[in-house]
């Protein structure tokens, strides 16, 4: 099979997704799933996390409303001249599992980063309905060409760990935790021990 063809049947096998998610669109997706996601997104690391987390604790408002987000936990490096945004790729997901389920409960819909999520948050995210997607790690610089438009939304002496908005073009990813409580990760590691 030549390099085209290749190609071309593995681009075919993801989903183009919107973003924000419709309810009914999560619900169709699965563990495993491959997506294209377009549309806009917020980002997040550790210092938004603990603030985010710190308002909460303190009554305040928080600077947007997370019900039906996704938040995709990266720090991205500064863009080079002319360029929208620097390498975009993901934080290792766990970092903000002691933050995560609160978000939740505002009604996150979905979080985006790499490795796997603790039980405490796949139970989180079971109650809540919410979904979690992975991208690859190591691939920030083609992540980045994924970013259409980058805007600095709260935390800005935060510098790459500020909350911003981004509009994404055809962004790949994994459906990694579905709403019905299959994990993926798991999957393969059942479907491995077997063979």
């Amino acid at each position: 099979m030549d390099n085209k063809t290749t190609s071309t049947d593995f681009s075919s096998s993801f989903k183009n997704i919107s973003v924000p998610f419709e309810k009914d669109v999560i619900q169709t997706l699965k563990a495993g799933d491959l997506v294209h996601l377009t549309g806009t997104i917020y980002t997040g690391r550790d210092q938004t996390h603990r603030r985010l987390c710190a308002l909460l604790e303190k009554g305040e408002e928080l600077p947007v409303d997370l019900s039906g987000q996704l938040l995709y936990y990266v720090g991205p490096s500064p863009a080079r001249p002319g360029k929208i945004i620097g390498a975009a790729g993901p934080t290792t997901s766990y970092r903000m599992d002691s933050y995560t389920p609160q978000l939740l409960e505002l009604g996150l819909t979905a979080t985006l980063g790499k490795g796997a999520r603790s039980n405490l948050v796949r139970k989180a995210m079971l109650k809540h309905g919410a979904l979690y997607l992975s991208t690859f790690g190591g691939a920030g610089a083609y992540l980045s060409q994924c970013v259409k438009k980058m805007e600095t939304i709260a935390f800005h002496d935060a510098g790459p760990e500020a909350l911003f908005l981004l509009e994404v073009e055809n962004f790949p990813a994994v459906v990694i935790d579905d709403v019905h409580g299959t994990d993926y990760y798991k999957k393969i590691r059942n479907r491995n021990s077997e063979v």
